[in-house]
């Protein structure tokens, strides 16, 4: 008996140091990163004649190609027609274009502007489950909610895996300034960490208030008791958009942007069975662009927050869904954050959450909540820019002075909340994404985020195929995207949805030492190297051989657009040849990101990439005017002064940009107004005749 009872009393010991046990392997067990594998096809060679051998990657059709099949589709012939039209390709358009290519339908995707030129360009950058959407879905009993934060997890690790150049993990940081906080929050992100499972990436730690210091020396230290730190992804969110859509064309799919939908076409059934364009670029270049009918089984709209204006083509009564909103972000200088931590703030001053996290080199912080109204390029307003400044210098030591002079850009982003029109309550709005098919036959897939647009685009296929009988097959000769058949990308192309497999271009010969093959074959900086790697992945060996000769010792390859940051001349040529990039709007802003990391760099960078595009395109003066005068405008909506708007070329290329005796000098300046060295004389003179009249 007394046996029975010590044995007893060695269980419940036992059972509480292996659930806590358990609990902390768990917690901390070693993961396998997604996203830090190393390429699956191997690294280009010297062959047996002693010549390097640049990898040889498929390409795209040309544009004017790409127009040819859309044209083609009127041809009459049943083989030529489309079994699916995708209008707008933004991240759902041109998912929903790769979707349908890899289950083997003939699909095009037309865009009226650019791929990725509305709200998919200007997200917080982040590839995430959404903790404050768990903190809801907790306190409110929301079962909804949790299984969005549920799914988006298991998207996050899906971009990691296919397209681990352009995401990454990244350490955010929550500064907590109560004790009674720090149990609070940890079980918050470790029930976050559960939630991710075997999608997860690291697990969260608490910090020290010295650590917190030491990790984000920024931090203001009065009343700072320690930090949580998570884990969630980070990408370049327009570089994924064309990634997508270039993906999507070396499967098949036609791709063209700058083609407006002019109007929607029904048979005789009243059903829909094609559309009307028009080529944008041919009215760029000052011709007449020609009106042409193409024909479609089934055309689904992903226009975001235009998708009401697709709607009314197909029925002018209908009733609008989407309630924009507007989300404002600012750019600052890199140095107001860790290079690889970012930085929430969950309860602002108004309830909001701001995320403030590196970027590109350069610190990203927002986002607003506002409805607006649409349009095209939604400037950001001085209101919600100086919100978010004051929110973020609450959390930053009071000996960092947060001016308005380092903004460095700042955009306006349209979130499109969407309406269900079949609801009972057609005023409430849609928690997550909205896939609706019109008595017509219009499918509209609207609403959702960033992090979950492949599942979107999943959906809508499969309400596509069903919907329309549509004819998916298996691929029996894919594309070798990764230029090497030494691959296997672990997608089986059998006509099933396979999105979460497939590996976007440039992910197959991707891995974190890329730039240095880059930096021994082709002299480029290393900054330059690691920049180009990380935003074309495989396909930088492409880029960088498009790079001409600098004649200097080093770096031997690579002139940059600007001085301060790592584009380079290459990626225009790049961007044109290969990626449809029709605009300087285009390179400045959605191929390279130097409109978004900085707007003034973007104006002095303006001559060279439309002297380089207007060479590889063959612009006349006449264009390359309209080019300048369209691009300024532009980079008005992300955040140029004013005073600068009316810049000429001849003053960039001069360097005359002085706006010294300008009203907006205080607030647009990122250091002290300069003073000459007569200036500071005569001042120090005048001064002396005071101090001697005393």
């Amino acid at each position: 008996m007394s046996r029975l009872l010590r044995a007893k009393k060695l269980v419940a010991p036992a059972l509480v140091a292996g659930v806590a046990g358990g609990s902390l392997y768990y917690m901390y067990k070693p993961r396998n990163i997604p996203g830090y594998e190393g390429p699956v096809v191997p690294l280009p060679i010297f062959g047996a004649d002693g010549t390097f051998k640049l990898p040889r990657f498929p390409q795209v059709k040309s544009r004017d190609q790409q127009i040819a099949d859309l044209k083609k589709s009127n041809s009459g012939n049943k083989e030529d027609e489309y079994d699916v039209l995708v209008i707008g390709a933004g991240a759902t358009g041109a998912g929903v274009a790769l979707d349908a290519a890899t289950r083997g339908l003939k699909v095009a995707v037309v865009e009226r502007d650019d791929f990725s030129s509305g709200t998919s360009s200007k997200s917080t950058k982040l590839v995430h489950g959404g903790v404050r959407y768990l903190e809801k879905a907790v306190w409110n009993l929301d079962y909804a909610q949790y299984e969005l934060v549920k799914e988006a997890l298991k998207e996050r690790k899906y971009f990691l895996k296919t397209a681990p150049h352009l995401s990454s993990w990244l350490p955010i940081m929550l500064p907590l300034d109560q004790w009674w906080k720090v149990p609070y929050y940890w079980a918050g992100t470790k029930f976050y960490d559960f939630l991710a499972g075997s999608e997860g990436i690291e697990s969260s730690y608490f910090l020290t208030k010295s650590k917190a210091i030491d990790a984000f020396p920024m931090l203001k230290q009065t009343d700072l008791v320690g930090a949580l730190v998570y884990y969630d992804g980070a990408h370049n969110d327009s570089r994924m958009n064309v990634s997508i859509g270039m993906t999507a064309a070396l499967y098949g799919a036609t791709v063209v942007n700058h083609m407006e939908v002019t109007g929607l076409q029904k048979g005789e059934n009243g059903k829909l069975c094609g559309a009307t364009l028009k080529d944008l670029v041919t009215e760029r270049d000052g011709n007449e662009a020609t009106p042409f009918n193409i024909k479609a089984k089934c055309i689904i709209n992903c226009t975001g927050p235009f998708t009401d204006s697709i709607r009314k083509m197909d029925d002018q009564d209908c009733k609008e869904i989407v309630a924009p909103a507007s989300g404002v972000h600012v750019i600052l200088p890199g140095y107001y954050s860790p290079g690889k931590m970012g930085l929430i703030d969950p309860s602002t001053s108004d309830g909001r959450v701001i995320f403030f996290l590196p970027w590109q080199g350069n610190t990203i912080a927002g986002t607003t909540d506002e409805p607006a109204t649409i349009t095209k390029n939604p400037l950001p307003d001085e209101k919600s820019i100086q919100w978010i400044l004051n929110e973020i210098s609450h959390y930053l030591s009071p000996d960092i002075n947060v001016r308005r002079g380092d903004v460095l850009a700042a955009w306006s982003g349209l979130r499109p909340l969407v309406r269900d029109p079949k609801a009972k309550n057609t005023e409430s709005l849609v928690r997550n994404h909205l896939i609706d098919i019109s008595p017509s036959g219009l499918i509209t897939c609207a609403g959702g985020k960033w992090t979950t647009y492949r599942q979107m685009a999943e959906e809508c296929v499969d309400a596509a195929v069903k919907e329309f009988n549509l004819p998916v097959k298996p691929i029996a000769n894919p594309p070798l995207v990764s230029g090497t058949e030494h691959v296997e990308d672990d997608a089986v192309l059998d006509g099933s949805c396979q999105t979460h497999r497939v590996r976007l271009i440039g992910a197959h010969g991707f891995s974190r030492t890329l730039f240095i093959h880059l930096i021994q074959h082709f002299g480029v900086e290393t900054e330059v190297a690691k920049h180009l790697t990380e935003s074309y992945g495989d396909r930088a060996w492409t880029v960088a051989s498009l790079c001409k000769a600098t004649n200097k010792r080093f770096p031997a390859k690579g002139e940059r657009i600007a001085e301060l940051y790592p584009f380079v001349d290459g990626e225009i040529r790049y961007a044109v040849r290969h990626e449809y990039a029709q605009t300087a709007v285009d390179v400045l802003a959605r191929r390279t990101r130097l409109a978004f990391l900085n707007a003034q760099a973007a104006l002095e960078a303006l001559p060279k990439v439309i002297d380089i595009m207007a060479d590889e395109l063959k612009w006349d003066a006449k264009r390359k005017e309209v080019e300048w005068k369209d691009t300024v405008a532009f980079l008005e909506s992300m955040g140029l002064p004013q005073p600068m708007l009316t810049t000429t070329r001849q003053q960039v290329e001069k360097g005359k940009l002085d706006w010294s005796n300008s009203l907006e000098w205080k607030m647009y300046s990122r250091h002290d107004k300069p003073v000459d060295e007569k200036e500071r004389n005569e001042q120090a003179e005048i001064a002396g005749r005071a101090g001697t009249h005393r």
